[in-house]
């Protein structure tokens, strides 16, 4: 297997300045760069450029993919969005990592080697992007559910310990985004374990009407002089800066209220949670056997549907695996096996094999010398050649 990078960034923010594309340009003459990203593949060789650099000076956003089995999501943030505490329970040894500069996040979510082979072997990279690009808006309201599953991508790769606590789940863990969907399928996290963390979750009517009332007080004391500079934001065309501002004033509130009874409950371990996962994995088994079952049932519905349309005439399919049969071409004589398969089942199940058997003789009577169709249906079961 030839070897296979794929590297995407993008601006967001702040387009690039001409000289920045220049500079970006005297590291690939092949890539496609335009004032927002730079993209490019590499089936030998490697990106002359260091990634991280990158984006501390030009990006907000990367994405990497390699086909030994490696991908890495970085997202750019201002440091305004969080606070440094807010990231310590979220970090793992590699799956989860945050570094900083003067001004900004640089968060990064990776899977290391891998065990999904047939992914990586056919995977581009292209199209990552645009799912995952998504999370950062995200984090910019204050979603905080992109940092727990880039741990319990960590707890997937075994890189935390059984007894260690998880971080506080994040309210909306059995309502993912798309965003986080792809972000799960990035990096391959186990299923069962987040099937686990989404039982921490309130029932969403709940957590519905309770948001809705917390909501409702913070803004009741909200000063008039913030309402009218977030109202002016609005119409000025910068309702994601407005939202932004209102959604971290909001979070700040919130640290600031009276811890309620569910802050209360014992902080689960790794290890319950993979106490969880395996109850998980049980009821997601049986219900995919139930649905395999409910699948069979309905194919078999359809099969005897189509088999009685069979033996509404069988003296015209017989006509026709005759017609096909003088063709004399291997094509034909696949659809004559496949035709004879049904029909051999259509009699028994309403006449009997004993008449299909007498059919098939008178059949074979007269194309008994083609070869290869004979040979065809002595695999198929439906003829021994001893039977001539």
């Amino acid at each position: 297997m030839s070897e296979y990078q794929y590297y995407e960034f993008i601006a967001i923010d702040e387009p690039l300045t001409p000289k920045q594309v220049a500079e970006l340009r005297a590291y690939s003459s092949r890539a496609d760069i335009t004032p927002s990203s730079f993209v490019n593949e590499y089936h030998w060789g490697d990106l002359k450029g260091d990634p991280a650099e990158w984006m501390r000076r030009y990006f907000d956003a990367h994405v990497y993919v390699a086909n030994w089995c490696t991908c890495v999501l970085c997202l750019r943030l201002p440091k305004s969005v969080f606070n440094a505490g807010i990231f310590h329970d979220f970090k793992t040894e590699t799956t989860f990592s945050v570094k900083q500069t003067r001004t900004h996040w640089l968060l990064e979510w990776a899977l290391d080697e891998s065990e999904n082979y047939e992914r990586f072997a056919v995977e581009d990279g292209g199209g990552w992007m645009g799912r995952l690009a998504p999370l950062r808006d995200e984090l910019l309201r204050g979603d905080l559910r992109p940092l727990y599953l880039g741990w319990l991508a960590g707890v997937s790769a075994g890189e935390v310990n059984e007894e260690a606590a998880e971080p506080q789940p994040p309210l909306g863990l059995s309502r993912l985004t798309a965003a986080q969907r792809s972000l799960v399928e990035f990096l391959e996290v186990d299923e069962d374990l987040l099937a686990a963390a989404e039982l921490a979750d309130p029932p969403a009517s709940r957590h519905d009407s309770e948001g809705d009332a917390e909501l409702d007080s913070w803004i009741a004391v909200l000063p008039a002089a913030d309402k009218n500079a977030m109202l002016g934001l609005l119409v000025t065309g910068h309702a994601q800066q407005a939202e932004r501002k209102l959604k971290l004033r909001y979070l700040a509130w919130q640290r600031k209220q009276p811890p309620v009874a569910k802050s209360s409950m014992r902080r689960r371990t790794v290890a319950d949670l993979h106490k969880l996962a395996t109850s998980a994995a049980k009821t997601r088994k049986r219900q995919e056997a139930l649905q395999r079952k409910k699948a069979e049932v309905e194919r078999q519905a359809k099969r005897e549907t189509y088999l009685r349309t069979l033996a509404a005439d069988f003296n015209r399919c017989w006509r026709t695996a005759d017609k096909r049969a003088e063709r004399g071409i291997a094509s034909a004589y696949d659809e004559v096996e496949r035709s004879l398969v049904d029909l051999s089942e259509a009699y028994v199940l309403c006449a009997t094999r004993a008449d299909f058997d007498r059919k098939l003789g008178k059949f074979m009577a007269r194309h008994g010398k083609r070869g290869a169709l004979v040979r065809r249906l002595v695999e198929a079961g439906l003829w021994q050649k001893s039977s001539r």
